[in-house]
């Protein structure tokens, strides 16, 4: 298993309607919020990121939280701890409810995601 360093992801939801997730991203390796129109383009996305894994720089900070102001959004940190043989295991935190989930996989990472949203 390698351990991951970039730490975690703020993925701030807008609207989520009939399993469509409409929202952005936010990680330490991006200069702002990345914005993506599905579930599949967030997890390819932090995967991309996750990729970045082997430059030698030193890990890089934790990032603020995301805007919990605006009405109707949900915030999640996504902590992807390890990878290993192409799946992710980590922590899922929900803050507007400040509830915490772990996931053995990317899969299980998804179907939380949208247990949460579907209520």
């Amino acid at each position: 298993m390698l351990l991951c360093r970039s730490r975690e992801a703020i993925v701030t939801v807008e609207t989520y309607e009939d399993g469509i997730m409409d929202g952005y991203l936010q990680h330490p390796r991006l200069k702002g919020k990345e914005e993506f129109r599905s579930l599949s383009q967030m997890v390819l996305l932090l995967d991309g990121l996750l990729d970045l894994e082997h430059c030698p720089n030193q890990p890089p900070p934790l990032i603020c939280p995301g805007d919990r102001s605006k009405e109707g959004t949900d915030v999640f940190r996504i902590q992807v701890l390890f990878r290993e043989h192409y799946t992710w295991q980590g922590r899922l935190v929900w803050q507007n409810q400040n509830q915490e989930f772990a996931f053995r996989s990317a899969v299980e990472l998804l179907q939380l995601l949208d247990e949460i949203l579907a209520e």
